[in-house]
């Protein structure tokens, strides 16, 4: 599998932003260790997702091409699925619940796609997503649990390494558990001693149980502000998970807010919740971070910032 990380790396090397490695001495200072932050925040789209997305479809056949890409998000995926289809020149559709917010549905149709609504339930997206590929051919392609994907989502942490050089520790967030697989295969491809954690919402602990059973337990209705993990793990990424990946932690919504807020007021960082999760567990996981090097990885940094603007305006009105 490292060698698919290797390949996905080549692969987007001049496709992807390089995103930058951010430090604070004062998250030094706190801490005692040496950390690096992977902000995917500056990737294309927002968020690491672009990597995996054009890692898919790039390599599909002519004929897939052709038919076209589906694809089921609300959020970040579906952005990454269009924009990587409209370079590679392939219709995209994507399946998003009707309560997804207007800003997030102009972003996607901004990037070429159609949007194809569904009921508000995850199995619902999932459902349409999957009857429209048998209708019409259309490659379904998973946010987290196509192995492409995956791949494409281990090169921010491939990247990271050969900016910064072996590290102790890597945290990364988990929801579908696409990035947290990608990322623990380029950490041990890279340096097999160091420890990889995923961090998830406590509010959303499928990850967590799953890990510790040993076999997919199902996300019902989780209430988070990390909207981009409220997903389950998958085969593929549960199979990655328990085999590369040491430890999977939970943080409560108080954590996640104050890491937002820090990475916000210190750092200067506009990061969403889903993004702020694996600093989180930095800060309040019980980590023993003395004297180590550790990576995060900063996942995206797509917010709905429109209450923030209008309230902003009524001030200069009033």
């Amino acid at each position: 599998m490292f060698e698919e990380i290797e390949a996905a790396r080549e692969r987007l090397r001049s496709i992807v932003n390089r995103t930058p490695v951010m430090t604070s001495r004062t998250l030094d200072a706190l801490t005692g260790g040496l950390i690096f932050l992977k902000c995917e925040n500056f990737q294309r789209v927002g968020a690491f997702k672009f990597r995996g997305a054009y890692n898919s479809i790039n390599q599909l056949t002519p004929e897939e091409k052709r038919r076209g890409v589906i694809a089921h998000s609300s959020g970040n995926h579906a952005q990454a699925i269009a924009l990587a289809a409209k370079l590679l020149g392939v219709k995209a559709i994507i399946v998003m619940p009707k309560n997804t917010p207007p800003v997030k549905k102009t972003a996607t149709r901004g990037y070429g796609a159609e949007i194809v609504l569904s009921g508000n339930k995850p199995t619902d997206r999932e459902e349409k997503a999957e009857r429209l590929s048998n209708e019409y051919g259309y490659t379904l392609i998973h946010p987290s649990d196509d192995l492409n994907v995956i791949y494409g989502a281990g090169t921010a942490a491939y990247e990271l390494i050969e900016d910064v050089g072996s590290l102790d520790l890597v945290l990364a967030p988990v929801g579908g558990g696409g990035l947290l697989s990608g990322t623990s295969i380029s950490v041990k491809g890279l340096c097999p001693e160091a420890k990889v954690i995923g961090v998830e919402p406590k509010n959303a602990d499928d990850a967590f149980r799953s890990f510790k059973a040993g076999k997919i337990i199902p996300s019902i209705n989780p209430q988070t502000i990390a909207d981009g993990l409220r997903t389950s793990l998958g085969n593929n990424t549960l199979k990655i998970i328990l085999e590369n990946v040491d430890d999977i932690i939970t943080v409560t919504e108080k954590q996640i807010i104050e890491a937002m807020k820090f990475l916000w007021e210190r750092m200067k960082l506009v990061v969403e919740p889903s993004g702020a999760v694996s600093l989180a567990g930095l800060l309040y996981g019980d980590l023993e971070i003395k004297k180590r090097k550790v990576g995060i990885i900063i996942s995206g940094g797509n917010i709905d910032l429109t209450s923030f603007f209008k309230l902003l305006e009524q001030r200069i009105k009033s």
